[in-house]
């Protein structure tokens, strides 16, 4: 298998099965989360608890089943994920001082948990391992578990406390940086993310691991919680602006089909088309790097988690952003100018001046089941693969 296969194998297929493990998970009990604490109603953040708690298990059985992995392996899988997800490190004065805890047990420092990037890792470690021994012996039953959740435990006991580190100044630089340089940190981090977002690799889960409640602990601790947050918020309507943008770029192409399947649904539909021609990933982007700023400077927007890597898909990144930055006029004001108005306008304007200089033609953008008149381009991409 050559190395592209492998990346694609690991990094598109297991990563886009992470993020249905997310979403069924945390993603679900945000969003129940918030219709609970708005409405008043303790039983769905009740809920919404067990569908957080069972995130790290998600991950591993969707990560397996990805992968191919018989049932034993797939089952066996779940505690695996539930332990990447919960291991990691204390990390004090910028040393790790407890290796491979699930708790903070008394050390002092901060700790840190792998969260699904650790569950990432050593799921698929874990599930390749147990492929190789699954079915190859009588007592098969008792085998493939054992093989499957001793290599499980050895890859997070490894590799977690190491990926927590790697989070932990991932994450402080990012809160540091937007406390002290909003206007910039808005910019690069509404673009960055909403590329990431369109490209066929999964915004949802990479913004799960870096703004995740672990890392908002640590900003809060070190002072920095009010630009954590704030990227969140940029990273939000920066995957906002690139499914809005698409989607009404392309509107003349596309019809009220694509406007529903990039809209709600997910813009990496035009990966294809970018492909072809990069030119048309201009506007959406380069509206998110004028939405970003306004974020963090004038609205104020905040977003965590997985959310902040949603975009419009479902509308859960609008959610996550009501969540977090609380209801206010204010806010709502931002949210519909920054999520729904100004990517539409911006990216239409934008588009239109790169067809003046022939950068961009008529037809650049129309997708494939367009042009054969099938409009359901949302429901038939989102059950063959889509990576929330």
């Amino acid at each position: 298998m050559r190395v592209k296969e492998y990346l694609k194998k690991y990094f598109v297929t297991a990563m886009g099965a992470m993020a249905q493990g997310l979403f069924a998970t945390l993603l679900i009990g945000t969003i129940i989360k918030t219709i609970g604490q708005q409405a008043g109603i303790d039983f769905l953040i009740d809920i919404a608890g067990y569908a957080s708690s069972a995130t790290g298990m998600a991950i591993g059985v969707a990560i397996a089943i990805a992968l191919k992995a018989d049932m034993l392996v797939i089952l066996s899988s779940a505690v695996v994920g539930a332990m990447g997800n919960a291991i990691g490190a204390v990390i004090n004065g910028g040393l790790i001082t407890s290796w491979a805890v699930s708790a903070k047990g008394g050390s002092e420092g901060v700790f840190y948990s792998a969260g699904p990037a650790g569950a990432f890792f050593a799921v698929i470690i874990a599930c390749e391992v147990a492929k190789l021994v699954s079915k190859k012996t009588k007592i098969d039953i008792l085998v493939t578990p054992i093989v499957t959740l001793l290599v499980g435990f050895g890859a997070s006991f490894v590799l977690c406390p190491m990926i927590s580190y790697i989070m932990f100044y991932l994450g402080v630089f990012i809160s540091t940086a937007t406390t002290f340089q909003p206007i910039i940190m808005g910019i690069v981090v509404s673009a960055v993310v909403g590329m990431i977002l369109t490209l066929p690799i999964s915004s949802a889960a990479i913004c799960a691991m870096i703004f995740s409640q672990t890392a908002l602990e640590v900003a809060i601790a070190n002072g920095t919680q009010e630009g954590f947050l704030l990227a969140g918020g940029a990273a939000a309507v920066g995957c906002c602006a690139q499914m809005v943008g698409f989607a009404f770029c392309s509107f003349k192409e596309n019809g009220v089909g694509g406007l529903v399947s990039q809209g709600i649904g997910t813009s990496m539909l035009q990966m294809g088309n970018i492909c072809k021609n990069p030119a048309i990933w201009i506007p959406p982007t380069l509206a998110s790097m004028i939405t970003g700023p306004l974020s963090t400077m004038v609205f104020k927007l905040k977003c965590t988690g997985v959310s902040a890597g949603m975009g419009t898909c479902g509308f859960v990144g609008p959610i996550g952003i009501v969540a977090d930055t609380g209801n206010n006029a204010m806010m709502w004001i931002g949210l519909l100018l920054l999520c729904f108005v100004l990517p539409a306008v911006l990216s239409v304007i934008f588009t239109i001046i790169l067809k003046k200089f022939g950068w961009i033609k008529h037809g650049d953008m129309t997708l494939e089941e367009s042009n054969s008149g099938k409009k359901s381009v949302f429901l038939r991409n989102m059950v063959k693969k889509r990576e929330v």
